[in-house]
């Protein structure tokens, strides 16, 4: 195994996700995933495929991450990853698709319509 390169996407969310072997170094967009995400619970988010096929600080991943919030962004990395566990090892695929980390999330936001203020907002009705 050498470098492995998958795509993870989520909402708006394009991940780059390549991945070796290493300590266990996570790196977006040339920062620390803790630098970048901020938040303990999207870092969190992100490593479940490790601990899912008990591979926690085998692999170093270098990440691109573009478009949508850093929730989506986290969704996509978090399914690249998983992506590229199941080249590493295709044993493991079974155990990640139990926690539908192979599933991308197909929700997305609907498009607003005229005559409304969101989507399915109306706008406030006034009777005189």
């Amino acid at each position: 195994m050498e470098v492995i390169q998958k795509v993870g996407k989520r909402k708006r969310a394009i991940a780059i996700v390549i991945l070796k072997k290493g300590e266990g170094e996570i790196v977006v967009n040339n920062k620390p995933i803790t630098e970048y995400f901020g938040r303990d619970d999207l870092v969190k988010y992100i490593k479940m495929p490790f601990e899912v096929v008990e591979s926690k600080g085998k692999f170093n991943v270098k990440a691109v991450v573009r478009g949508g919030g850093l929730s989506g962004q986290a969704g996509a990395m978090r399914l690249g990853i998983a992506k590229c566990l199941v080249e590493v090892n295709p044993e493991w695929r079974h155990l990640l698709k139990q926690e539908k980390m192979l599933t991308r999330d197909p929700r997305e936001k609907e498009r607003r319509k005229y005559g409304r203020a969101k989507a399915r907002k109306s706008f406030q009705w006034t009777k005189r």
